[in-house]
Formats: C-alpha cells, structure tokens, sequence
C-alpha cells in the first residue's frame, strides 16, 4: 500500500508505495481505510527530531485520522463500510494514573503507545487499530470533517481543565495555526465574543477573518503597546517564550491554558511574585484522555458553519505530495495541512 513513512533514526521522511499492508491478528482488531489524515505540530517537532518516536524501524506517522472500516476481526462490533474516526491514545488500564481515568499520565500507555507515533498511523491508505479506539461516525458527520476531530479532542478536554469560562470574560487566543482556529471556533460556538487572537503571521490573520466570528485581530506588538489585560490567556503557539512574554497579560484571578505543545528544550521565566499576587491559575493541556465523544459532539454541533476547510484555512494533499505540504506548512501559507486519501 502507500503510506508516507518516517525513520526515527535518520529523521527522514519518504513516499513508499510498497509499505506492507495491515492484517488482522486479535479477534477485535479494525482496519481502517484511511481517507483524510491530519499532520499535527507535534509531527513536525517529531520529523525535527524534538518530539519522542518509534525509532525501532520506519512507520506511518499520522495520529489524526478518519475513513471507513474495510476489515474487522471476528469478534468486532464494528461492520465493513462503517464511517470512524479513531482516537490514537489509549490507557494501559493497569497504572494507578489509568484506573483514575488519566491516562495523559500513563508511563506506557497515553502518548506513549499514540498510534502514529509509536504504532503505525494514518499517513498510509490502512490502518490496523484495536476497536476500543474506533468511534462510529453519526449520520450528518462526513469523513472530511472527521478528519479534524482528533485535534478538537484535545480542544475538548482543554475546556474541560480551563473550566469555568464564563460568557463575559475578556479571552486572548495566542497563535492563529490551526489549533488557535479550532479554540476560536469552540468558543464561538460556546457563546464567547469579548475574544482577541494575536498572530504574528498576517495571512493567519486572514484565515481568522474568514471565520466571521467578529473577534478582534492584532499582531503581538499591538498587545505589548496597550499592556492590556485578559481573564483567560489560551497559548496555542508551543512556543516557551511566547509563554514569558504573554503571561504578563494575565488579569488578576486569571488562568492561563498552556495548551500547544513546547518541544522539551524550551523554557519560560516567569516571576512567581505575579503568580502569588494575582492568584493566577497555570494549566497544562496533554492530549485527550477519553474526550472523543465529545468532540464528536462538537463537531455535529458545528456542522459546516464552523467546519468548513477553506474558511479554516486547510488544505488538503494527496500522500506523494507531502514534500510540498511540508513547505506550505513551513512557509505560513495554509493553517493545516491534512492527507486526503485516494
């Protein structure tokens, strides 16, 4: 089969159209045939070799992921032909962090067993997956949208840990990639509009624009010459020093979502007196941990108002062309890049 394959040793990507095709080993295991993938952040920090990877041998990337079930085990629930979408972190429902539903904290299972990452994933046209991480898709939820629900997993339990945001409260997006888009279009959703994203990217900002929510758009420096202050502060940029520079337009009593992921090396200096004067609130987003029911809520709640590629700034690649969605991605050009499958 194709499949755009990483080498966790050389850090390298190739297009290989003989990477072997999945088969069938436990009595519940599900192949998918994949038709939209996802190239998250955290995939580049992995191809940059920032992020940990299998390294044992070359593998799929691709943790966000939708399509049809093509083969099922025999004791399967799931039937050929169903519409899924499939949830690449699961617990090792062993550990003390896992049988307290938190398995982010899992030291084997969580991010650390993510396929895509450490078991083959959905840049390839198939995938093996165990049931327990396959969702079935309700009738008006297409594949295309799907293909961005695991990332408004992630959006989903980072409301959850950011929880209360009252209607009302003065919010500041920071960074307008596609993650910062998905938090605009869930708070939309959620009934927020005192919100201002800052981006320092001017075509990102166009991409917000096109999303008509009426939030306001400015670039970093307007933020630092009006020292204006926010309620909730949400960091989409996994960047440690933007952390420094805008945790100082935390309000008193305020909260401050850590939710793009940093590479390791990074590092953030922050004054502990402002924590302690303010009572100010750090909270720290790791991936989904059991929040795919609903983000599938979200996304039949959304519909095509919020779901829309092109408003969102997406654009779609077939799997050979992966060396000019890395250049897009790298230049700025698109929000996201997802794999569109034949």
């Amino acid at each position: 089969m194709k499949a755009v394959v990483f080498d966790g040793k050389s850090l390298t990507l190739k297009y290989d159209e003989n990477y072997p095709m999945p088969v069938i080993v436990d009595d519940t295991d599900v192949i998918v045939k994949v038709e939209y993938s996802g190239v998250c952040g955290t995939d580049l920090h992995i191809i940059q070799g920032e992020f940990p990877a299998l390294k044992e041998r070359p593998l799929p990337l691709g943790h966000e992921f939708s399509g049809v079930v093509h083969e099922v085990g025999k004791k399967s629930i799931f039937k050929v032909g169903q519409k899924v979408v499939v949830d690449p972190n699961r617990p090792c429902s062993l550990c003390n962090f896992c049988r307290n539903g938190s398995y982010q904290y899992c030291l084997t299972g969580g991010i650390n067993s993510t396929i895509g990452i450490f078991r083959d994933g959905g840049w390839a046209q198939y995938v093996k997956c165990p049931q327990d991480q396959v969702y079935a898709l309700p009738d008006g939820i297409t594949t295309r949208q799907a293909g961005l629900c695991e990332p408004y997993s992630c959006v989903s339990h980072g409301f959850d840990r950011a929880a209360p945001i009252t209607i009302g409260s003065k919010i500041l997006v920071v960074g307008a990639g596609i993650i910062g888009n998905l938090w605009v279009t869930t708070l939309h959703l959620q009934g927020h509009r005192d919100v201002t994203v800052s981006e320092m990217n001017k075509s990102r900002l166009e991409i917000v624009k096109g999303l008509d929510t009426g939030f306001r758009l400015v670039a970093p420096d307007v933020l630092a010459s009006e020292k204006q202050l926010y309620d909730v502060i949400i960091d989409c940029t996994g960047v440690g020093k933007v952390m420094e520079i805008s945790f100082k337009y935390l309000n008193y009593g305020g909260k401050y979502v850590l939710f793009g992921c940093c590479p390791p090396t990074h590092e953030a200096s922050v004054n502990p007196y402002d924590i302690y004067n303010k009572e100010v609130t750090v909270i720290g987003v790791k991936i989904n941990p059991y929040s795919f029911p609903k983000a599938i809520g979200l996304l039949k709640s959304m519909g095509d108002r919020y779901l829309d590629y092109d408003k969102l700034g997406v654009k779609t690649y077939p799997l050979s062309g992966y060396q000019d969605l890395l250049k897009d991605l790298k230049a700025g050009k698109i929000s996201k890049a997802i794999f569109k499958i034949e």
